[in-house]
């Protein structure tokens, strides 16, 4: 069946109306940006002929309820369908509380997107004929109440019964953790591990076991494609930190079968109070980003010393905001060699082929970048 559609990708929103806005002085999310950037990114989303748009979740700042119910009518106005799943900022607990909704309200501020059956936290919808989209929840709680990325059993046989019978129409999911790692050794890091689905080979195996290639999440905040024995994690930086990115994606598949997907990134340049945006936004990272640099230099593997660490740290000050540009190179040839090592495996895999940002991916079986 030959395939063509367009559509769109805006991911980690963190809105946030005026009165809710909070403050820290290490926050990396410019939230301040959110309702304007969104705006902006609107402005120009409905004047492409698109499909749809998803948003892979952290749709708000903290789960506020009037920060749910201005996006939801938000997207109510757009001329094209949109589809959301939540992120851990959007669920932050289990029952609701004096800022937050509670988990199970979710499903009901977005019934027209995706969650026809408000009772339940995931979905399948058909997006067009011969084409599906999978949203899943990566929220759950343990025992303590403590909020952790994972799937629950009864999602993942939910899942497999669903792929089971889709026969031969593509297959797109949205989930908000990531399924393949972004960065090096993300699964057993003890900074990045957060961000990883705990349970993603599980899931990496079904959808390897029925041949989804597609996958979209966020909650990393960095503009990064990486495959696993051909399934693709896309995932999209947040539009309140630096670069401000979203999408624009063609997906074709021609007479022969042949499939393709055209990435086109695009970025939020200026904003009312944010003339220069990308340079504000970059500097406001990097002022914020000794805390977070003493702490990956103190971690394992390098567990530095805080000396050494405090004597690296300053000429590390973009260091995030170049991986979170996508399709980084990264090198420090005065650092000590294996601080260099380690520092380079952040960067792009294969710096000749750029594909973070913009690229065509040719969507093969066990195809990798």
């Amino acid at each position: 069946m030959v395939l063509n559609f367009r559509f769109a990708i805006v991911s980690d929103l963190h809105i946030a109306l005026p009165h809710t806005i909070w403050d820290h002085p290490n926050r990396f999310h410019l939230v301040e940006v959110s309702i304007p950037a969104f705006e902006s990114v609107l402005e120009h989303l409905t004047q492409l002929d698109l499909d749809f748009l998803l948003l892979p979740g952290d749709l708000t700042q903290h789960g506020e309820p009037e920060n749910h119910a201005w996006l939801q009518a938000k997207l109510a106005q757009l001329p094209f369908p949109v589809y959301v799943v939540p992120g851990n900022h959007d669920v932050p607990v289990l029952m609701a509380n004096e800022q937050s909704i509670a988990f199970a309200d979710f499903p009901h501020y977005y019934r027209k997107c995706g969650y026809e059956d408000p009772q339940q936290p995931y979905y399948n919808c058909e997006l067009l004929p011969g084409v599906r989209l999978i949203g899943l929840n990566s929220n759950s709680f343990n025992d303590q109440g403590e909020q952790v990325g994972r799937l629950d059993h009864k999602q993942l046989r939910w899942l497999e019964a669903e792929l089971a019978v889709t026969g031969d129409e593509l297959v797109l999911v949205m989930v908000h953790h990531n399924v393949v790692e972004h960065l090096p050794n993300q699964s057993d890091h003890p900074m990045a591990n957060r961000y990883m689905l705990e349970n993603a080979p599980q899931l990496l195996e079904l959808l390897q076991k029925y041949e989804v290639k597609l996958v979209f999440t966020g909650h990393l905040h960095v503009q990064d494609v990486a495959c696993s024995q051909g399934v693709y994690d896309i995932t999209t930086g947040s539009l309140v930190s630096y670069p401000h990115p979203y999408r624009v994606l063609e997906f074709q598949r021609d007479d022969l079968g042949k499939e393709r997907l055209q990435i086109v990134s695009h970025r939020v340049e200026s904003v009312h109070n944010f003339p220069n945006l990308q340079h504000s936004s970059r500097q406001w990272m990097g002022d914020r980003s000794f805390p977070f640099l003493i702490k990956l230099l103190t971690s394992p593997p390098l567990s530095l010393s805080l000396a050494q660490a405090k004597k690296l740290a300053p000429s590390l000050r973009d260091f995030w905001a170049t991986i979170a540009d996508g399709d980084a190179v990264l090198d420090y040839p005065d650092f000590p060699l294996e601080v260099r090592r380690y520092i380079q495996a952040y960067g792009a895999i294969d710096s000749a082929t750029l594909i973070d940002n913009n690229s065509t991916l040719l969507l093969e079986k066990s195809s990798e970048p």
